[in-house]
């Protein structure tokens, strides 16, 4: 990360003051409901089923999973507060000033694994964490943003994804959007593969410069932003015919996915390092998956057009 970008790491100055956890935690149960209810408008075969769990020493979570649907293969959509005495290793490699500290951590993630591979996988996470100590005032920033990863590129799926995330961030001051989709295509990025996961968005962590309320403010605007993203994409997408070769190829570029997750997502080595619940933690993997041997894509395909086109960070609208 640029120099920039760990302006926030100075957090024991900037992330103080004010903080109302409990009004966070609402709004993120209300997010995970406003999320599956307007996914499942778009499935006529397949719901949300809920399942909700407990943590000790503290907190638990709610975790809702689609599977088999007539539109979404696979999807989950989780909520989860978690606490502990001490912050696990992937927390405090970068800010070992923060190490000894009690914690708590709370969000909404989700992957969304859509069967058709005309249709876009997505995923999105808005999450507040809040890191104390006795005698001293709480530490706390808020993260997240949302990425899209396609198979079969369309112009206009990516235009109106950036268009979108742009008016997000950028009513809270010019910038915010160029820096966060910027921060987004190197962090989706697999470098064991030389890869960039999908077309990008926005992502941002270690978030309180703005004060408490504004910068919970801009999470709720992301939070929005992401239904107003993809169910355009979903719905203009989901009726679409394809071939099996299409399929397979899905089911080879959801490796990326996998690979991604277990390698370098930050949120999934927070939860297994902070003996999180595991079937959560991994739901967002999709159903089928394939890898294959040294493959690549035969030159002058929509196939090859992925790599040479939308695996390239671009700027979809004007910065």
């Amino acid at each position: 990360m640029s120099d920039s970008r760990n302006t926030e790491s100075q957090l024991g100055v900037m992330g103080q003051g004010h903080v109302d956890i409990d009004a966070v935690k609402a709004y993120f149960l209300k997010l995970q409901d406003e999320i599956c209810s307007a996914l499942e408008q778009h499935d006529t075969s397949a719901t949300f089923m809920t399942d909700e769990w407990e943590r000790q020493p503290l907190g638990g979570g709610r975790s809702r999973v689609i599977e088999n649907g007539s539109v979404f293969e696979k999807g989950g959509v989780n909520f989860s507060h978690v606490g502990g005495e001490k912050l696990p290793p992937s927390a405090t490699a970068a800010r070992p000033e923060l190490a000894g500290r009690s914690f708590q951590a709370m969000g909404v993630s989700l992957v969304i694994h859509p069967k058709n591979p005309l249709v876009p996988t997505s995923h999105a996470n808005v999450r507040f964490f809040m890191a104390e100590k006795p005698g001293e005032e709480p530490v706390w920033w808020f993260g997240g943003g949302f990425d899209l990863t396609p198979y079969y590129g369309f112009d206009e799926d990516c235009i109106h994804w950036h268009t979108t995330a742009k008016g997000a961030v950028n009513s809270f001051g010019a910038g915010y959007y160029t820096k966060f989709k910027e921060w987004c295509d190197d962090y989706f990025y697999l470098a064991h593969r030389d890869e960039h996961r999908g077309v990008g968005g926005l992502f941002f962590d270690d978030f309180n410069e703005l004060g408490f309320d504004q910068s919970f403010e801009l999470v709720k605007a992301v939070g929005q932003a992401y239904i107003d993203a993809y169910v355009p994409i979903v719905n203009k997408r989901k009726g679409l015919e394809y071939t099996e070769q299409q399929r397979e190829f899905q089911l080879y570029r959801r490796g990326r996915y996998v690979e991604f997750n277990l390698v370098y997502d930050r949120g999934t080595l927070f939860g297994l390092q902070s003996k999180g619940r595991t079937e959560s933690i991994l739901m967002s993997l999709p159903p089928l998956v394939s890898w294959k041997y040294n493959w690549s894509p035969e030159d002058n395909t929509r196939e090859a057009e992925l790599y040479t086109k939308y695996l390239k960070p671009q700027n979809w609208v004007e910065m």
